[in-house]
């Protein structure tokens, strides 16, 4: 995508560079084929390879909207046909709906690898001065880090899916008619259970109800720990809410300690598995 090599051609000060056509093609090849192997892995199409690299080909062409003077508002149309174009040659055509999200994906894809590669460029000050043959090391520098970045991308997008699927929107109401609204997460580690009324136990943060309800007559229940054995602090709340289903069979279990996981208020217990 010309998104990514726009960086790439002219400088820092916006001066034109000299510029060999077949680098400049190859290179162009080489992103897009990053690009689309990164959405094609992302989206799970399972797409032939032999139609990535026909994709990617294609890919080629947008560079004609560098040389050609139009006006703006045509060039970014014929960068969005070319990459619609070079979508379908990937992945095929199924629908709209299809099509629209590979596009959109593959636009997004290019945006943060130009946005990384663009950063890079100015943080550590990399120069298009030093050729071995005809090819700039930045190219070189630039064309190794990419496949990282779009590694971590992949890496931090495929794990944040998989971990949201295990929020869950919490509301859990006390003896006091106290009304608490938190993010849950589906913890299959945790597996409390209280030995005499076998009740599973949901984990929170005492700052959370602080000041907020008066426990007057609170259980404990040993659990294990890496310290050991130890006793954690349960109340019996009214009732607890979780995506709009109630249950009551349920120990609210006092936690010291904040939970490592982001935006997480309390760890529900693996029992809901069962439930949810």
């Amino acid at each position: 995508m010309t998104i990514i090599l726009t960086f790439i051609i002219y400088n820092l000060n916006g001066e034109d560079m000299i510029i060999y056509i077949d680098i400049l093609l190859i290179i162009n090849f080489i992103f897009d084929l990053f690009l689309l192997l990164t959405v094609n892995i992302a989206l799970k199409r399972y797409t032939k390879i032999w139609r990535l690299f026909l994709s990617a080909l294609v890919g080629v062409v947008s560079l004609i909207s560098l040389f050609i003077p139009l006006k703006i508002i045509y060039v970014n149309l014929l960068k969005l046909f070319i990459a619609v174009v070079m979508v379908i040659v990937a992945f095929g055509f199924k629908n709209i709906y299809y099509t629209f999200y590979n596009v959109l994906y593959f636009y997004m894809v290019s945006i943060i690898l130009g946005g990384f590669l663009y950063f890079l460029k100015i943080e550590f000050n990399i120069e298009n001065t030093i050729y071995y043959g005809r090819i700039s090391t930045s190219y070189l520098i630039l064309l190794g880090i990419s496949p990282i970045i779009l590694y971590i991308f992949l890496y931090s997008w495929k794990f944040s899916k998989k971990i949201k699927n295990y929020y869950y929107k919490t509301i859990i109401v006390f003896s006091n008619d106290y009304i608490l609204n938190i993010t849950g997460y589906l913890d299959t580690g945790n597996k409390l259970i209280d030995p005499i009324t076998n009740k599973p136990i949901i984990l929170i943060n005492k700052k959370l109800i602080k000041g907020k309800i008066l426990i007057r007559s609170p259980m404990y229940v040993p659990i294990n720990t890496v310290n050991g054995h130890n006793l954690i602090e349960c109340v019996r709340p009214k009732k607890i809410i979780i995506n709009d289903k109630e249950f009551k069979n349920y120990l609210i279990g006092i936690c010291d300690y904040s939970f490592k996981l982001n935006g997480i208020d309390c760890l529900l217990n693996e029992r809901l598995l069962e439930e949810i």
